[in-house]
């Protein structure tokens, strides 16, 4: 069972529940433009996932049948309670090391960038953690978790993270020392250097206590979310690729043969003295700290809502029939969505050439609609066929009549 797919409309309902307590309470923990960022990159991981789960499962499927050193039933309970267990113990090894090593932060780090904390943070995940996240998995295979269980756990350790990323639940009092909650997971996300690199649990936060990476929320440090090199981008793309993009250009200058090989691994933020000295790296004040913000008019944050939701509705409905589609299929709807993403980035950045690259999106929908048809992953005739050719022309139109007076905000 995807339990992610069917908690999907529970995770919109419970978004708009938190955007009824900000104005309720005079708060302001969403911006457009932020949040649709974060839900590009959670769309776009899910869509990607389709492509790379293999990788986990049949790494974790060969060492569950050939290296298993128990036989362990899923029909016992104490076998699901081990394992749930289990598994958020390596979840806290494989998040830690997400902060504390260069080339593992390059695939985390996308889960941080955004300068809110609000329940759409929580769906900001990445596309590139399947290349070495498997392996810190790969000891309950070797203990016999089946794989159906690991699978269900795994989705429960999930979906259970995502009502701590809010700013409204307060401290927990006793519950705070055993589990995650929203006040010891806004420390997580905080830039502050008290706070940094602390508090890993998925589920519970006894790991953090017992092996000192634990820090409370103080009440006379105010969290300031994000990450200390800025992403300054609503591009999910760029999101993805920022740090990679970053330890390449650092290793391609480096003089040292060893430097080049050994930055990936190093400690996050390690970089080469020489090329820490030829190309410093400036970190924001956060005395005077600014966030990234781009100005758009009310019908571009309107338009780039109402098309995000066509993405939206694509990724649910992916997960939902991906695992029976052809695999030509899969990449044509990956190499789909990612465009679509991508220029919905470019929309909110407000770039010169953004209302152009709208067009060619909006009229790529019809080659894409006819190599679908051909590839049998939507029918022709079908009622999502007949949908998104109607979305495009009315997109279109709305592209058209959108004034041009709102690029003038450009920056």
């Amino acid at each position: 069972m995807n339990y992610v797919l069917y908690a999907v409309p529970f995770f919109f309902l419970l978004i708009g529940i938190e955007l009824l307590a900000d104005r309720w309470r005079g708060m302001s923990s969403y911006r457009t433009a932020d949040s649709l960022n974060s839900l590009s990159a959670g769309v776009l991981s899910t869509t990607s996932g389709l492509l790379t789960k293999v990788v986990g499962l049949l790494t974790y499927g060969f060492a569950w049948q050939h290296l298993a050193l128990f036989e362990l039933s899923s029909e016992s309970l104490w076998v699901w309670l081990l394992a749930f267990v289990f598994y958020d113990f390596c979840y806290y090894w494989n998040h830690r090391l997400g902060h504390e090593r260069n080339l593992l932060w390059a695939a985390h780090s996308v889960h941080h960038q955004s300068e809110e904390y609000n329940l759409s943070t929580a769906l900001r995940q990445t596309s590139t953690g399947f290349l070495i996240g498997w392996i810190f998995y790969l000891p309950m295979a070797v203990a016999g978790v089946p794989p159906l269980v690991f699978l269900t756990v795994g989705a429960l350790n999930l979906l259970y993270q995502f009502w701590v990323h809010t700013r409204h639940v307060p401290k927990l009092g006793w519950f705070e020392w055993v589990f995650i909650t929203p006040s010891n997971h806004r420390v997580h996300h905080a830039q502050n250097p008290v706070y940094m690199d602390r508090n890993y649990g998925g589920v519970f936060i006894i790991w953090d206590r017992l092996f000192g990476t634990f820090q409370e929320e103080l009440d006379d440090e105010p969290v300031i979310f994000g990450v200390t090199t800025p992403l300054a981008s609503w591009n999910p793309l760029w999101a993805n690729l920022q740090f990679y993009v970053q330890l390449w250009r650092d290793a391609a200058r480096a003089d040292s043969w060893w430097d080049k090989l050994r930055i990936w691994f190093m400690r996050t933020g390690w970089r080469p003295a020489d090329v820490t000295e030829r190309y410093p790296l400036a970190k924001p004040d956060l005395a005077r700290f600014v966030k990234f913000e781009v100005p758009l008019g009310m019908g571009q944050k309107w338009y780039a809502g109402l098309q995000f939701a066509l993405y939206v509705v694509a990724g649910t409905w992916l997960l939902g029939t991906g695992d029976d589609a052809w695999l030509a299929g899969l990449w044509l709807a990956w190499a789909w969505m990612a465009f679509g993403l991508y220029g919905l980035g470019v929309w909110l950045e407000n770039r010169p050439w953004a209302r152009a690259l709208e067009l060619a999106r909006l009229l790529a929908n019809w080659p894409a609609l006819w190599a679908a048809t051909a590839l049998g992953l939507l029918p022709m005739g079908s009622l999502g066929w007949w949908l998104l050719a109607l979305y495009s022309l009315v997109s279109l139109a709305a592209l058209i009549g959108l004034p041009r007076r709102e690029e003038a905000l450009a920056l």
